[in-house]
């Protein structure tokens, strides 16, 4: 499928400087974010919009993921914790052991445990839906792991920024590690692929990285200079969708590494996190935009493309023959 038209819609939010950056889809059908301004949000594919307070001063707000309980889970960086809040917005939260571990990243892993970052406390940690904790240190000292992602291979996939390298933790805490080719790279978000493998932002380097399960690491350099991708996911289309933070863009990047950009409406509005909504568009949270962005793009199959060719060639013929 090769991409076409493309359409974007924001929706800006009534809480100014809210500063969105994290989003996710809900069980209820509708994408759910956090905001710096110390709540989390509600926004369905029409655009209306529910904000809830949280308890505590959530300072710097963190990841969220849709939890296996039917719940939303989600991350306080500044207050190190992990909190729940269910479709309806009750709030609860639950303190990480590490002390000023500054989680970060959470996901829903393989064994229906949620699975989170600890970015200075440098572990992994685990959380189940009634609250108890289990950590793992990573073996590499301050790597600071930031965004994980369940794999296809039973494991759970992890970056470490300032390691430079991608980090995979079986759900029995064993940890392996591997080095990113670009150095300094700085890799933050990570998404499992369509292929099998593991995809990563690197914003330093401006690249795409892929990491199989095995290891083995390639890397697709991004178009626009210094744009810092930041996030990335998977379509509906079967590509990958990333943001570009500095660049105020959109990427798609194909399996065999074609790379097609698209500038968002607002300009710097420092994209974060991109998801698939339910809608098969792509949504996405603009920090400095203080709205959350739609891309919905038109895929056409390639032999629409050749067929079109063909049609062109036939109508030439007959402009000819009329001659």
């Amino acid at each position: 499928m090769a991409a076409s038209g493309q359409s974007f819609t924001e929706f800006p939010l009534s809480t100014a400087g809210s500063s969105p950056f994290f989003i996710a889809n809900g069980p209820d059908g509708a994408l759910w974010f956090t905001e710096n301004a110390n709540r989390i949000g509600r926004i369905t594919t029409a655009g209306a919009i529910t904000e809830f307070s949280v308890p505590s001063l959530a300072g710097l707000a963190g990841s969220i993921t849709a939890g296996p309980d039917g719940a939303l889970w989600f991350i306080e960086q500044q207050q190190n914790r992990v909190g729940r809040i269910t479709p309806a917005g009750v709030i609860t939260e639950f303190t990480v052991p590490t002390p000023s571990s500054h989680p970060y990243g959470i996901t829903v892993g393989p064994d229906g445990v949620l699975w989170f970052t600890e970015r200075i406390g440098n572990k992994i940690g685990q959380i189940t839906t009634a609250g108890a904790f289990t950590e793992f240190a990573v073996p590499t000292p301050s790597s600071q792991p930031l965004a994980i992602a369940a794999g296809p291979d039973g494991a759970l996939w992890f970056t470490e920024s300032a390691a430079n390298e991608i980090g995979r933790i079986t759900t029995a805490g064993a940890i392996t590690e591997f080095s990113v080719p670009t150095a300094s790279s700085q890799p933050a978000a990570i998404a499992a692929g369509p292929d099998g493998a593991l995809w990563f932002t690197e914003g330093s380097s401006n690249k795409i990285g892929r990491v199989s399960t095995s290891g083995g690491i390639s890397e697709f350099a991004v178009p626009t200079a210094n744009s810092d991708p930041n996030f990335i996911a998977v379509g509906a289309d079967g590509a990958l969708w990333f943001s570009e933070y500095n660049g105020s863009k959109i990427g798609r990047l194909t399996v065999n590494g074609t790379i097609t950009e698209f500038a968002i409406p607002t300009a710097f509005s420092h994209p974060g996190v991109i998801v698939a909504g339910p809608d098969s568009a792509m949504w996405f949270a603009e920090s400095t935009g203080n709205k959350i962005g739609r891309l919905s793009v038109t895929a056409i199959p390639a032999l629409s493309v050749q067929m079109l060719f063909l049609i062109c060639v036939a109508l030439a013929w007959v402009g000819l023959l009329k001659r």
